[in-house]
């Protein structure tokens, strides 16, 4: 048995299949995974995400203590809920993890990690804080859910009370406050609008079934892989690991080298890898019959290179994938499915954002 979230009898009831994620019982689908993802693209759904650790790193010095930890800026934060998306890493440039941190006060800076790799980041993050005088709190007080979709807002919109609504609506992408006595930011994990939320665990199943109520449907797991991977987003421990940098590893733009005086771990060996760029990401569409799956082999006029994520896309109705090949590979290549070399494109992720394709098919 794994660690269970505070809406774990939620799960159940709805008839969820739960699998382990990363030592958490999670549901992987409540029925249809299919229909689940077709819910969060036309109309909106409803995610369990309180195995994920919430963080509050607190103190005079935290701002400097994030421009030293992180590989993006957070000199970028001056907006008071303003988020900012980076990367965690070692000295040798393999990522640790990614999250995303809010700028909330001057001495308050909330940051959401992965739940597989919460104890290693607890225990990075921790090791460098101390000269700074950063203490870092894990809220383990808190539940997350996220409402995803076209209709998500709205849908948040009405469960709440009605002094808190305007609020609610006019908070902007990649912003987060505090807000009926949650934590709300306007981000997600699926290429659709809404909001995730932190609030107190004892108040979680009643809020999920509010949710349920003004028409939410449940999703999990599975939806919300072929969500972010449609969205082009990528999994830690597919995508992004501590053998690969960044730059190889689609998410270079999080990286900020400006300005130029900023130390932050982990920057030499960036440097060296921008220099001499080996590997990078890339989307691929199979041309022919077959599912793209994680560590197929492909082949390129570089070079070999491997499927990191890969699987068959509701909206598209085709396979897509992410890879991991050669630097500037571009145009057609092959990819090993069950002894064979099917034809797959390369193209530029996202595949899909509000619904709509990004590529042509």
């Amino acid at each position: 048995m794994g660690l269970k979230t505070p809406l774990y009898e939620n799960h159940i009831r709805e008839g969820a299949k739960i699998v382990d994620f990363g030592g958490w019982d999670m549901p992987l689908h409540y029925g249809s995974q299919l229909d689940e993802h077709h819910a969060v693209r036309g109309d909106a759904g409803l995610f369990d995400v309180s195995h994920m650790a919430a963080l509050d790193l607190g103190g005079p010095r935290v701002r400097e203590f994030l421009r030293y930890l992180l590989a993006n800026d957070a000199a970028k934060l001056q907006a008071p809920g303003k988020g900012l998306y980076s990367c965690l890493l070692r000295e040798d440039g393999g990522v640790i993890d990614d999250l995303i941190v809010n700028f909330m006060t001057e001495t308050w800076f909330r940051m959401v990690v992965n739940a597989g790799t919460r104890a290693k980041d607890l225990a990075w993050i921790r090791s460098h804080a101390a000269p700074f005088g950063v203490t870092v709190r894990e809220r383990v007080d808190l539940a997350m859910l996220a409402v995803q979709g076209p209709n998500a807002r709205a849908k948040t919109a009405s469960i709440v009370p009605a002094e808190s609504r305007d609020a609610l609506l006019a908070l902007a992408p990649f912003v987060a406050a505090e807000i009926a006595g949650w934590f709300v930011s306007r981000t997600g994990y699926s290429g659709e609008d809404g909001f995730e939320i932190a609030l107190p665990a004892e108040q979680a199943a009643a809020v999920w079934m509010a949710l349920r109520a003004a028409g939410v449907r449940p999703a999990g797991l599975g939806a919300r892989d072929t969500l972010r991977l449609e969205a082009g987003l990528s999994l830690y421990g597919n995508d992004l690991d501590e053998n690969h940098d960044p730059l190889a590893s689609g998410v270079a733009w999080t990286v900020a080298f400006d300005p130029a005086a900023r130390q932050f771990v982990g920057r030499a060996a960036l440097e060296a890898a921008r220099a001499a760029p080996r590997f990078e990401l890339v989307g691929l569409l199979l041309e022919d019959r077959g599912v793209l799956r994680s560590h197929q082999r492909v082949m390129t006029a570089g070079g070999p290179g491997e499927i990191t994520s890969g699987t068959f896309s509701p909206t598209l109705n085709r396979s897509i994938a992410l890879a991991r090949v050669p630097a500037g590979t571009r145009g057609t290549v092959t990819v090993e499915i069950r002894g064979k070399a099917l034809a797959a494109r390369v193209v530029q992720p996202p595949f899909v954002r509000r619904g709509k394709s990004l590529i042509s098919i």
